[in-house]
């Protein structure tokens, strides 16, 4: 059994997950019962793809009971595109506990726990309409130095690049990250516990990275850091230079939470991460809501278990997401106000720590059609729609896809989130057509796209401002949730040497919104354009590179300005 298998086993029998619900009427469909045959026991977030509909993965069952992937319209009509372990020996892999990735390409990549030609699990691209590649078998290095067991999802980089983590294996035996391309070659950028077993680096990294707006990569362990078995949340560059940011259980009785199990970061729009620990916190250990800011400041929002009975919900196995409103939201695995133990709920948290609970599992007692133990995130549609999966419960006890409308109204979501001019940005939505108008930050993309009614793929135009992506189709403008960050670049500077006092052009992209022109750290003084900056070295200025900071980003030269 995994670890995800025993995660389970240790909720259903010592009742450690138990919750709160409803506190306002909201708009819940059970959309699809799995029944084996098509998969059960939905463990990863939801994805949506680039025609509208949903791709998600089971953990077990399919034609060969060791996980499928699959597809789901947005009225519940269930497509399998693979089961795993096809062919003798599983090279395909077998069980998936992490969501899928949706590829700027159109194509989703995720891995699998297990399974390949090594046994250790795979990293697999799979098209739209299941025509499914094995990128790399884990293991495949002397004394499996590039680790054992993804459990995690991945996530694609600005650079193109994906990025995941491996739950064992490494030179330090306790994970790995890694990254790794599009056509499959893997680099290990970090392993973790390499001073041997006092591993204050942390251990066992089960949840995925996201990547934050400087362009590092958080994450977060869920064994060791400074406080024993606590779990940490950590940052590491894209080279692969970790920094632990905090380890939890540094307060008495680990009030400030532990094991934040599958819990992926979010960043908010104050640049702050959100997420959640699954045990810990002041009620009995049943998990909290934390921010973290990027430097390592941890605040506890919320602690389950904070109503009695639990009815607010304990015990949160995944991380949250951030709506389009800019609150968060997720589930907790257990809890609520249906019976004793619960069965879990849907809830909203604001920034500031004020939770609502949307949604609790079985109302109707212990038929629970409409599912139970939620132990997979949510996604929200383009449409503002929510939704998410159960594990366990539905008609055939095996799990459930569910939607959960708020009326939250429709949006645009852009993938990535960030670009420099010139790049080809694909844009999820709806209603869309040729006559459609994208916008970057006010500024019109002169080439679009278009695929079907959901999908543009848009070029960042000259000019583009860092801000909301809005696409107009005749009376309608939807526009994005998140603002696109349009990221500077530096092609060339003139003259490359002078004194303090002396004019330099630096010749670029996306510089409009600079805030700051360094000389090797030193500010400077300047005007600006959208492809150039006129800016003089400061007093105190020594010899080093020049760097621009944009609402967007920063840039640094490729070479030095030498201050005579």
């Amino acid at each position: 059994m995994t670890r995800l298998g025993n995660w389970k086993l240790i909720c259903a029998v010592l009742v450690l997950c138990t919750a709160t619900i409803n506190s306002r009427a909201q708009t819940y469909l059970t959309l699809h019962s799995f029944n084996s045959t098509d998969g059960n026991d939905p463990l990863g977030a939801l994805v949506q793809g680039v025609d509208g509909n949903f791709y998600g993965t089971t953990h077990s069952g399919g034609s060969f009971n060791q996980g499928t992937v699959f597809k789901i319209s947005p009225g519940g009509t269930v497509t399998t595109l693979h089961s795993f372990c096809a062919q003798t020996s599983c090279p395909d892999g077998s069980n998936i506990g992490a969501p899928l990735a949706l590829g700027t390409d159109g194509n989703f990549y995720g891995t699998t726990t297990s399974g390949g030609s090594n046994g250790y699990g795979t990293v697999f691209k799979i098209t739209g309409a299941g025509a499914l590649t094995t990128l790399y078998n884990f293991c495949s290095q002397t004394n499996c130095n590039d680790g054992i067991g993804p459990e995690a999802g991945l996530v694609q980089g600005v650079d193109g690049n994906f990025y995941g983590a491996t739950y064992a294996g490494g030179v330090g035996a306790f994970g790995t990250v890694f990254k790794i391309t599009p056509a499959g070659a893997l680099t290990t950028l970090y392993s973790f516990c390499p001073q041997g077993f006092a591993c204050t680096d942390g251990a066992a990294p089960v949840a995925g990275l996201v990547q934050g707006s400087d362009g590092n990569l958080y994450g977060t362990t869920t064994d060791f850091g400074a406080h024993s078995q606590g779990g940490t949340v950590f940052k590491i560059t894209p080279s692969g230079t970790l920094t632990t940011l905090y380890s939890f259980c540094a307060l008495a009785s680990c009030a400030d939470g532990i094991n934040p199990f599958k819990a992926v970061l979010v960043q908010g729009a104050d640049g702050n991460f959100y997420g959640t620990t699954s045990a810990g916190g002041t009620h009995s250990g049943t998990g909290t809501i934390f921010k973290i800011t990027p430097s390592g400041t941890l605040t506890t929002l919320y602690n389950f278990c904070a109503q009695n009975n639990c009815t607010d919900g304990i015990n949160p196995y995944m991380g949250v997401m951030l709506g389009s409103d800019g609150n968060f939201y997720g589930t907790t695995s257990s809890g609520g106000s249906n019976s004793l133990s619960g069965y879990g709920s849907v809830f909203k948290i604001t920034p500031t720590g004020t939770l609502t609970t949307l949604y609790n599992f079985c109302p109707a007692g212990f038929s629970c059609t409409d599912g139970l133990t939620p132990l997979a995130g949510l996604v929200q549609s383009t449409g503002g729609t929510f939704y998410g999966t159960t594990s366990t419960g539905g008609a055939n006890d095996d799990g459930t896809v569910f939607s959960l409308s708020t009326g939250l109204l429709p949006f645009v979501k852009t993938r990535p989130t960030s670009g420099k001019e010139g790049a080809k940005i694909r844009i999820l939505g709806q209603g869309f057509n040729s006559s459609s108008v994208v916008k970057f930050g006010g500024t019109k993309a002169t080439t679009i796209v278009l695929f079907g009614t959901t999908s543009i793929t848009a070029t960042v135009p000259s000019g583009a401002l860092t801000g909301a992506v809005t696409v107009t189709t005749g009376t309608t403008t939807l526009t994005s949730s998140q603002p696109f960050k349009v990221q500077p670049t530096i092609t060339s500077f003139s003259p490359a040497s002078g004194p303090v006092g002396t004019a330099v052009t630096i010749n670029g992209t996306g510089l409009m919104q600079a805030t700051r022109v360094a000389f090797n750290g030193i500010s400077a003084s300047f005007t600006k354009s959208d492809i150039l900056i006129t800016a003089t070295v400061p007093t105190g200025a020594t010899t080093g590179k020049i760097a621009v900071t944009t609402k967007g980003g920063d840039a640094t030269s490729a070479t030095v300005f030498t201050v005579n």
